[in-house]
């Protein structure tokens, strides 16, 4: 078993619901367990093509037996399910599930960079990790000096995810 770091993000329909059924549907995955969720958080879309609502976001420890690309192809089937549809660049979306961090793992490639390219640069991302990893190291990366906490104003987190999305921390 190794354990991975999700990202996930939602602005359209319910985002409640749409994160608490990506969550279920992680947990569901064969040889996967979902170890800790992060709060949520919540951020104003940026570099957009249109009027967005904000993001809900929140990260997800897992541990697994998929492999990175597995991992990752799930992660794509549960967006699929769950109606994201991929028309525009930085479109609205109903899910997103990046694969942000594999234990042990540093690939770069066309399909799956690990750790995911913009982890270090985005406040979304950094402030739930650090739910997660309060020591400010994860699976291997240090980002206790991170560029992506000067953005906190771009942050604000909302509640628990047992609170917001009726799981269980």
């Amino acid at each position: 078993m190794s354990r991975a770091v999700l990202g996930l993000g939602a602005n359209l329909g319910d985002r409640g619901e749409n994160l608490r059924a990506a969550i279920e549907a992680l947990g569901r995955l064969p040889g996967t367990a979902v170890e800790r969720v992060s709060g949520v958080w919540q951020t104003a879309p940026f570099d957009v093509p249109d009027v967005q609502q904000d993001y809900w976001n929140l990260c997800a420890l897992l541990n697994t037996a998929l492999s990175p690309h597995a991992l990752l192809g799930a992660c794509l089937g549960i967006e699929a399910a769950l109606g994201r549809v991929r028309r525009t660049y930085h479109g609205a979306r109903v899910i997103d599930i990046d694969l942000l961090l594999y234990e042990g793992v540093a690939c770069t490639g066309e399909e799956l960079t690990v750790p995911h390219p913009g982890v270090l640069a985005r406040a979304f991302v950094l402030f739930p990790l650090r739910e997660l990893f309060p020591q400010e190291e994860a699976l291997g990366l240090d980002f206790a000096d991170a560029p992506g906490f000067a953005d906190a104003n771009a942050v604000c987190k909302i509640g628990s995810a047992a609170d917001l999305l009726k799981i269980k921390d």
